[in-house]
């Protein structure tokens, strides 16, 4: 029983340490993609975590999990695991840890069926607003522009290719420039499939609310991917344009006031764009990479450490 514990403490410490590791580094807003990578693979080492605590203990359980687990395995690697010892609660620990694996399941399901719900409504408002014209086609990748007193742009992502929807606000109140800029903030997010980071992320935060790596994940995503954005318009357009478009977006929305909105990051994302601070050294950006790539694989050792001896 020591091992599937050990694997729990050690998601455990992940799911404690990780998060305040990044909160306190300064580096995330300049590298939001490889942010956004990091916080992945924490959450992905704390799951797996749990995956092989589930594994090794339902596999001490019941032989017919052991079976299929270890079908490939040679007997001496079998032994190696000593499962008799695991004792009576094996099987209480391995039908627990099957049930948040399957609360998961059934949370990032109900997210993505309410995220196809929320695109059809708003595909039906769009189609309602802006009838497609006799013989033009249904899908495809276009520019959707829409009557409207307030300035405002937006993606709706979808299977196939996104479409890109702006208003006429937007449009009298944008330079030509500003526009290409706010249409590329928004590619980036379709080219990215940034819809899925917040789906999955907002699944465990929904679904596990008491736990603070996945509500902190599910907030930081939704940061990042935006940040993310900026920076691939902004290369593209210049700092400034995407600042200055962002402004005229969200001035009228009293983002920019003493009191707190639900846009309150506009402001930073602003201030951010106009500090123009230096990205990471290529060098740097690889080892945090590889660095994060690394925190999956532990658990991963870990549990193969007796299996490993015995083939050694």
């Amino acid at each position: 029983m020591m091992l599937p514990l050990a694997l729990l403490v050690l998601g455990g410490l992940t799911a404690a340490l990780a998060p305040r590791f990044l909160a306190r580094a300064e580096w995330p807003d300049r590298e939001p993609v490889v942010a956004l990578w990091v916080w992945q693979c924490v959450v992905a080492a704390v799951l797996l975590c749990c995956a092989l605590a589930m594994a090794l203990t339902a596999s001490a359980a019941w032989a017919v999990v052991r079976g299929h687990v270890f079908a490939p395995a040679p007997h001496g690697v079998v032994e190696a695991y000593a499962f008799g010892a695991y004792g009576p609660w094996a099987g209480t620990v391995a039908a627990v840890l099957a049930c948040v694996g399957a609360w998961s399941a059934v949370m990032l399901s109900r997210e993505l069926h309410a995220a196809r719900a929320r695109r059809r409504v708003q595909r039906a408002e769009l189609l309602v607003r802006s009838p497609r014209l006799p013989g033009e086609p249904s899908a495809g990748d276009r520019l959707v522009v829409l009557e409207g007193e307030r300035a405002n742009a937006w993606w709706l992502p979808g299977p196939g290719r996104p479409q890109l929807v702006i208003t006429t606000a937007a449009l009298r109140r944008l330079s030509a420039r500003q526009l290409d800029a706010v249409l590329a903030h928004e590619q980036g997010h379709a080219r990215a499939r940034h819809d899925w980071l917040l789906n999955c992320s907002g699944a465990l935060a929904t679904g596990f609310p008491q736990i603070p790596v996945f509500t902190s994940f599910a907030d930081e995503v939704h940061r990042l991917v935006e940040l993310a954005a900026d920076d691939a318009a902004s290369r593209r357009f210049g700092r400034l344009t995407i600042a200055l478009a962002l402004v005229g977006l969200n001035e009228e929305r009293g983002v920019f006031g003493p009191c707190p909105t639900p846009l309150a990051q506009v402001p930073d994302r602003v201030d951010r764009l106009l500090a123009a601070h230096p990205r990471l050294s290529p060098a740097r950006r690889l080892r945090l990479t590889a660095a994060a790539a690394m925190v999956p694989v532990v658990p991963v050792l870990v549990a193969f450490v007796p299996g490993l001896r015995a083939l050694g």
